[in-house]
């Protein structure tokens, strides 16, 4: 079961200017309410907006999976903001394919690619310009995936694409430095989400054992909850990690085996 850690730091990240995407539900909105709660002024985007969006941030409908998508999403959101001092790339998604590689059809690698990669690269460079005008301090967020270090043949679409995103934020870390502008990847493991636990009881009908059996061999104890990435976040955009960047962090309970 999730503790909640002490109330957050309510003047940490005040001023700052945060657009999030993949925002109104799951880990998305985690990491929104918990920008909010530090102080930032925060847009996000989705396809639409549902209960758990948090009502405290600024949203904005958006399809992230086009080019011109990605760009009408980031005017708004300087629109809206007045500047971006944190991005935070979290929009992604992907459908369970049991037959295997074979049996992911052209389209949704171009899909997988579109939705889980190219969106947080389009997001990210139209927003470079107002990034590096906020100057050192700023912070890039990249939300992957384990699955891009423990790929399966049914999300093998998807495990490809957030592995090109772990190293595009790699190589982004490096460029940005000497701006003072730093990047971080998180590869959350089985945290619980709607979007996940549709993946998850599929694998789990498939093999004929219980959702819960699926992440019991979490080393510590539990799955993971989405304010555990929020928390995460938190502290990358903070300047409690203004030494922090190029970094790719594995918040899992442990799951991920060391190799």
């Amino acid at each position: 079961m999730f503790r909640t850690p002490r109330p957050a730091d309510h003047t940490e990240l005040a001023g700052k200017r945060a657009l999030v995407t993949g925002g109104s539900r799951g880990i998305g909105a985690a990491i929104v309410q918990r920008l909010l709660d530090g102080g930032a002024s925060v847009v996000t985007t989705a396809r639409t907006v549902t209960d758990e969006t948090p009502s405290g941030a600024t949203f904005i409908p958006g399809d992230l999976s086009t080019l011109a998508g990605a760009q009408e999403l980031a005017a708004n959101a300087l629109d809206r903001l007045g500047g971006v001092d944190i991005v935070v790339n979290n929009a992604g998604a992907a459908r369970t394919h049991l037959g295997g590689i074979s049996a992911i059809p052209d389209e949704e690698w171009l899909d997988a690619l579109d939705l889980n990669y190219l969106s947080a690269i389009r997001v990210t460079h139209a927003l470079l310009p107002a990034l590096r005008e906020a100057g050192a301090g700023s912070a890039i967020v990249n939300i992957s995936s384990v699955a891009a270090l423990m790929p399966v043949p049914p999300l093998a679409h998807y495990s490809a694409a957030k592995a090109a995103l772990n190293a595009y934020s790699k190589a982004l870390a490096t460029e940005l430095a000497p701006a003072g502008i730093r990047v971080a990847t998180i590869m959350p493991g089985h945290v619980l989400t709607p979007g996940a636990d549709a993946i998850n009881q599929t694998f789990a009908d498939a093999m004929g054992v219980s959702l819960a059996d699926i992440t019991a061999d979490v080393p510590l104890g539990r799955p993971g909850d989405p304010r555990d990435i929020a928390e995460t976040v938190a502290y990358l955009v903070s300047d409690r990690a203004q030494w922090v960047t190029g970094v790719t962090l594995t918040i899992d309970g442990g799951q991920l085996p060391v190799i």
